[in-house]
């Protein structure tokens, strides 16, 4: 008796072990292979493997003409479409001298913010799913879905829109917003409430947008930023000094959560953000929950400059291109009746245009951080190089220092804090 007793008093063993997360982990937001080495349940190291999605998109841009490559930006971060759109037409804008409309850079800027929403909507949704908020998903996904619809108005894609072009962007806000058929899953009343706020153009249904939501960013706060269970699964976890963030390479609100104010629309001013009136959101403790805090503010801050956008595009009607065939299409009705355009518009779409021999490098404030594109041109029609600054390259690199001592069901809190894409980190 005495020795069962022994037996069942004996403590049992906690011995280092490694695990394997992901890379099909529900909230690894990609192919993320992370090799972690457990204390119990305590980290003591993460190892983050990349390469299991590995596109070349680098490589595939150094073999095509330089306006066959825009809609492989949109396939880095495929959550930003628009802003990698910007960053590498920015590139090429600045190797040719060339500057776009004002009514073009407008439209850029307003739909930049639309993606800075549409990118913390996709976030918020998810990072609640992964941390153990479901409805936020289902709130979130409600505002995202009408602002796809204005991406497939413009574009004719929900997603990947190749919509930036080098000198302007594709065409005009269209006088009309596209809207719900009959069916039978929608009474008449539905259909009705549906089409209300499509009934005028693009413009219409953007401004409507930005009226009804920030009601909406106060619905997610009332789900999450006073509630018991987020805040103890993000206050205080994995906190960044503002010294350490620098020096991390941090950009966007991960820089910004640990309190450095820090935009490349207000401190390296591009298009017509000069222009424009909002505020940068910082943090203070520079953890999970500040990220959180930091991200909802954005998005009401890029609700201020859509509506601002809104209004200066409802009073300045003009061009959206340039007006040289060399850089823009000629219209269909032209190319169908003109040789001339016929065969501008024949070498553009099949060799594009030759860059002068030089090098730029162009950066945007995209919705995770700095996106950057380094463009080398030799004098081709297609570049020499092109180098891609993913934000969230550099953020993923963090991973190991911002897990170390913290519980494994935290490391799920930290990649959805660093909102991470692997279609930019695995270039």
């Amino acid at each position: 008796m005495s020795q069962l007793w022994k037996r069942k008093a004996k403590m049992p063993e906690v011995r280092n072990f490694t695990l394997n997360f992901g890379p099909q982990h529900p909230a690894a937001h990609g192919v993320l292979r992370l090799i972690l080495e457990m204390d119990g349940e305590v980290i003591e190291a993460a190892d983050p493997h990349i390469g299991l999605l590995h596109r070349g998109t680098e490589k595939l841009a150094e073999t095509k003409p330089y306006n066959q490559s825009i809609g492989y930006m949109d396939r880095l971060d495929y959550v930003s479409m628009m802003c990698n759109e910007h960053g590498y037409v920015l590139a090429i804008e600045k190797l040719l001298g060339v500057t776009p409309p004002l009514r073009a850079q407008y439209i850029r800027v307003m739909f930049d913010e639309i993606t800075r929403i549409l990118n913390h909507l996709m976030w918020v949704g998810t990072h609640g799913l992964d941390i153990g908020a479901m409805t936020i998903f289902l709130y979130a996904f409600r505002e995202r879905e009408d602002l796809l619809d204005v991406y497939e108005a413009v574009s004719g894609a929900r997603m990947h829109a190749t919509y930036y072009r080098p000198g302007g962007v594709a065409r005009d806000l269209p006088e009309q917003m596209p809207q719900y058929s009959p069916s039978q899953w929608r009474d008449a009343q539905t259909l009705r409430a549906l089409n209300t706020p499509r009934e005028g153009s693009v413009l219409d249904f953007i401004e409507d947008f930005t009226n009804r939501f920030p009601a909406c960013v106060d619905e997610y706060e009332t789900l999450l930023t006073d509630n018991r269970i987020w805040k103890q699964r993000t206050v205080g976890i994995a906190a960044v000094s503002p010294e350490r963030a620098l020096q991390l390479g941090f950009t966007g609100p991960m820089l910004r959560g640990s309190g450095v104010e820090w935009d490349l629309r207000k401190k390296q001013s591009y298009e017509v953000y000069n222009q424009l009136d909002f505020d940068i959101p910082v943090g203070v403790n520079g953890d999970c929950y500040d990220r959180y805090l930091v991200r909802i503010e954005e998005m009401r801050q890029s609700n201020r400059i859509i509506r601002q956008c809104v209004d200066w595009l409802r009073a300045n009607p003009g061009p959206v291109k340039l007006d040289d065939h060399k850089f823009s299409p000629p219209s269909r009705v032209d190319m169908k009746g003109d040789m001339e355009a016929l065969i501008h518009h024949f070498k553009l779409f099949t060799e594009g245009y030759c860059i002068p021999a030089g090098e730029a490098y162009a950066a945007v404030e995209a919705p995770k951080g700095e996106f950057g594109v380094y463009l080398v041109s030799d004098g081709a029609n297609k570049p020499y190089r092109l180098k891609v600054r993913a934000p969230g390259f550099a953020h993923l690199a963090s991973m190991d220092e911002m897990v170390r001592g913290h519980m494994l069901a935290d490391v799920v809190a930290v990649i959805g804090t660093q909102d991470i894409v692997f279609g930019e980190i695995d270039r």
